[in-house]
This record gives C-alpha cells, sequence and structure tokens, in this order.
C-alpha cells in the first residue's frame, strides 16, 4: 500500500511540476533529532491553538505571517501511537496528521481569527488530500482546547459550510490531547529551502491564494 501511495504521488508531482511534501523530505539531509512531546499550554501572555490542513511546511509559513503569532512549531496530533516519527506517520497507521502548533498572543489575534485563517487557507472539502499530497497525515482536522473553543470551531464551520464551501467541508473537530514536535529539517523548512521544486511549485502559490482571500492584518514584507 505505501509502495503504491509514492508511485501515485510521483505521478502526481510530475503533473504539478512538483514532489510532494513527503518525497521532498526524503530527499532532504538527515536530521536525527528526537520528536518530542510538547507542553501544549502556553507561556504567561500568550495562547495556543492547533490546525491540521495538509503538508506542515506550507501551514507553518501561512500561520507566521499572521499579526499576533508569535511563532509556529511543526509537528504531529490527532493520533493514537506515542512518540510518532515522521516516517511512522506516514505509514498511515499511527493516527495523526501534520499539524502546526501555533502560539499567539490573544490581545493581537483571537482563536477565532485564527479558525477563520485556517479554513482560508486551504481546501477543506478535499477528503486526506491537499494539493499532491495524498493520506490521512495530510487531513484537515480544528483542535480545540476548552468547550468556549469548541463552540467556536463548531460555529464557524457551520457558516463557512454554508456560505463558502457549499456543504462539502470534510474538516474533523478534535480536542488537542498531544502535540508531538516534529525532526528538526521540518521547522522553518520554507525559510531553509526556498529553492525546492515543491516550494515553488506547492507552497508559494497556495500562500500567495492565501493572502489574496484574506482581509485580515499580515506581518510587515510578507
Amino acid at each position: 500500500m505505501m509502495l503504491y501511495r509514492n508511485i501515485a504521488l510521483a505521478a502526481a508531482s510530475l503533473m504539478l511540476g512538483a514532489a510532494s511534501c513527503e518525497t521532498m523530505s526524503q530527499n532532504k539531509g538527515n536530521d536525527n533529532s528526537p520528536v518530542r512531546d510538547v507542553a501544549i499550554e502556553a507561556p504567561a501572555g500568550q495562547a495556543t491553538a492547533a490546525f491540521a490542513e495538509g503538508c506542515f511546511w506550507c501551514t507553518e509559513e501561512i500561520f507566521e505571517a499572521v499579526v499576533g503569532v508569535d511563532s509556529v512549531i511543526s509537528g504531529y496530533a490527532g493520533g493514537h501511537t506515542n512518540n510518532p516519527t515522521y516516517d511512522l506517520v506516514n505509514t498511515e497507521t499511527t493516527g495523526h496528521a501534520e499539524t502546526v502548533l501555533v502560539y499567539y498572543d490573544p490581545a493581537k489575534v483571537n482563536y477565532e481569527e485564527l479558525v477563520k485563517i485556517f479554513y482560508l487557507s486551504h481546501d477543506p472539502t478535499t477528503l486526506n488530500q491537499q494539493g499532491p499530497d495524498r493520506g490521512t497525515s495530510y487531513r484537515s482536522i480544528l483542535f480545540y482546547q476548552t468547550p468556549e473553543e469548541k463552540a467556536t470551531a463548531e460555529r464557524l464551520t457551520a457558516e463557512m459550510n454554508k456560505d463558502r464551501f457549499n456543504g462539502k467541508i470534510t474538516t474533523e473537530l478534535k480536542s488537542l490531547d498531544k502535540f508531538y514536535r516534529a525532526e528538526g529539517y521540518h521547522q522553518d523548512y520554507i525559510e531553509h529551502n526556498p529553492g525546492s521544486s515543491y516550494v515553488q511549485n506547492v507552497s508559494l502559490p497556495r500562500f500567495r491564494k492565501f493572502k489574496a482571500a484574506y482581509g485580515g492584518a499580515l506581518k510587515e514584507g510578507v
């Protein structure tokens, strides 16, 4: 099954002129830094939120551009296996999805705005797929941590489903229990690999599409 999926991804990549997030990672140098269980609780003056919307390279770049976001970590969430690695997650057996953990200043941007950004920055109607990346590890998940966030997520999902996505949203709404930081070479991937075919043909076009759709405040120079 894994071989079949890699062949399908490679075929899709040729059509797009870019490799998938998975195959590009396999061609990147090895960074064996351990995958760590990251504390979800935010430092004083900050809050955290987690989103899964396809390849975390793209997602990290998008949320880092938002005014009020302090930092973003790429990792894995939503699964049932402890201490997942990238290779294990890509077997589609751990239940995890590529996810970003967003640290933000709630005085400058709130959870509701981040949920709107989530829906404007990917296609939530393509089940287990974003662009050339296919599999449950690329599925759309909107995480919440409190009853208030759950209510906000449910309300905005219903509104977006009605007003923008014609009732076709496949996004999961899920409580955030654990978040695992991905291997070091995944962090700030676009910054360190601006010339890669995936970044040029998938990540940056997706970022430009988000900027065109989003009317909120973005950091200067993005």
